[in-house]
C-alpha cells in the first residue's frame, strides 16, 4: 500500500507538474496558489502567450551587477538573466484573482527572485514555500517576507516527482 502524502508533498508534487510544461531552457519553474486544502491555480514559465518562447527563439539574456556589502568590504555579483520569459509566480499572479490570492499560500519549485517577491508581498498571500533555493537574492527575499509576516519557508528533503526535476543552469 502506498503511502499517503502529506499536504506539502502534494501541493509541491504540482508545483513541480506545472513546471514541466515550461520551454525554458535554463530553469523549469512552477508554482500553485492553494487556500485550505483548495488548489487556485498553476503557472510555470514562459514568454507569453503567442510569443515563442526560449526554446523557438533563443534565451532574451541581460546582465545586472549588484554591489553587496560583506564584513569590511564590498564586492560585485554579476547576475544573468532572461528577460523573455514571464517567472512562474508572475503568472500565477497575472492569472488568479486577488480575492483568491487574500490568505492563500503559494508553493513554488525555487525560491522566488527578487522581482516576484516584491510582488509576492503585495498580492495577500500569507505564506511561501519552495524546495530550491536561489542563492543570488535569498537573504534579501527573506528579509522582505520577516517585514511583510509572510511565512517563507524550504521544504527540506522533498523528493520531486519523478521527470520533472531538471538541470538548472543560473
Amino acid at each position: 500500500m502506498i503511502a499517503r502524502k502529506d499536504w506539502d508533498t502534494y501541493f509541491m508534487d504540482m508545483a513541480y507538474m506545472a513546471s514541466t510544461r515550461s520551454q525554458c531552457g535554463r530553469r523549469h519553474v512552477g508554482a500553485v496558489l492553494v487556500q485550505g486544502k483548495k488548489l487556485l491555480g498553476t503557472a510555470y514559465n514562459g514568454a507569453p502567450m503567442g510569443v515563442p518562447d526560449c526554446s523557438e527563439a533563443g534565451c532574451m539574456l541581460v546582465e545586472e551587477f549588484e554591489v553587496v556589502s560583506e564584513v569590511g568590504a564590498e564586492r560585485v555579483i554579476k547576475k544573468q538573466r532572461c528577460i523573455r520569459t514571464i517567472h512562474a509566480e508572475q503568472n500565477l499572479l497575472l492569472f488568479t484573482d486577488r480575492e483568491d490570492r487574500e490568505g492563500s499560500v503559494v508553493y513554488v519549485t525555487d525560491e522566488p527572485c527578487w522581482t516576484c517577491a516584491n510582488m509576492l508581498a503585495n498580492s495577500g498571500i500569507v505564506e511561501i514555500v519552495f524546495h530550491r533555493s536561489y542563492p543570488k537574492d535569498s537573504e534579501k527575499v527573506s528579509a522582505l517576507m520577516e517585514q511583510r509576516h509572510i511565512k517563507f519557508r524550504s521544504l527540506i528533503g522533498y523528493e520531486p516527482p519523478p521527470g520533472t526535476i531538471t538541470e538548472v543552469h543560473n
